[in-house]
């Protein structure tokens, strides 16, 4: 039976991933990146990939005929899909505005138009933002340790929306994070009240960032305001920003200084 759509897919991002099968188009999904935490209810599929590396026989073997990948960082692995023959569609999101527009793009590409509209609508209401109350607390985040890189665009607006103050809004069009890596004395300079955290593809440590001996007197670490957002939930730009988002909020919300 001829269809339209496609129907052996690949998603090489979590958030791809995530995304269709939110969309109820799971059951077309032959294999996945590593690093997508598949729900406990989801049919399990073949992990064929990290981020940045592929297996590209074991990729091949699986005769998709859509594969989705996300960012430049994959565009060597989308030139060899496309030399191989592979339907490929990159997207390369990196503002909110950009990651509802691929939202919009990957539903359409797999025909799940309808699916998408609740679910987008969901998106944008869950990331309205919050009626802001006395002063913006200063916030940085860290998304790499050594060295220090400071948050993605989409980061920096989900801490605005959230009535936050991103401290290095001014990288915030920087898209490589080898672009915003900032120095241990910018972050002091700036004093953030707040640090929040989501080292990409490991762990955390609050107690690390608070031993940092030159820190030692910044409001953050001296209040204990240190706190990790999970990866999946603030680093994968699709609809689990959601979440991400929500922490934030409690998180600003619930602080000893702002009071």
């Amino acid at each position: 039976m001829m269809t339209s759509v496609p129907q052996r897919i690949v998603c090489l991002s979590a958030e791809v991933a995530d995304w269709l099968w939110r969309l109820g188009a799971w059951h077309r999904v032959v294999g996945v990146t590593a690093w997508f935490e598949m729900p406990p209810e989801a049919a399990s599929k073949p992990r064929i990939s990290g981020f940045s590396s592929v297996g590209m026989d074991q990729l091949l073997a699986l005769d998709p005929d859509l594969v989705i990948g996300f960012s430049d960082v994959q565009a060597d692995i989308a030139a060899e899909l496309i030399r191989q023959g592979c339907t490929v569609l990159t997207t390369n999101q990196r503002t909110l505005q950009e990651i509802e527009k691929a939202l919009i793009l990957i539903a359409r590409s797999v025909g799940c138009e309808s699916a998408a509209e609740p679910l987008l609508e969901e998106f944008r209401g869950k990331l309205f933002p919050v009626e802001l109350q006395g002063q913006r607390l200063r916030v940085y985040f860290e998304e790499w340790n050594d060295p220090l890189v400071a948050g993605i665009a989409w980061v920096g607006e989900l801490i605005e929306r959230a009535g936050g103050e991103d401290i290095f809004a001014d990288l915030r069009s920087c898209g490589k994070a080898l672009d915003r890596v900032v120095k241990p004395e910018d972050v002091l300079a700036a004093r953030p009240q707040i640090i929040l955290g989501s080292w990409c593809g490991k762990p955390f440590l609050p107690d690390e960032v608070a031993a940092r001996p030159e820190w030692r007197n910044l409001p953050a670490i001296q209040h204990d305001e240190i706190y990790e957002i999970r990866g999946a939930d603030i680093l994968q730009p699709g609809f689990r920003l959601v979440f991400g988002y929500k922490k934030i909020i409690d998180i600003l919300s619930n602080s000893a200084q702002a009071d």
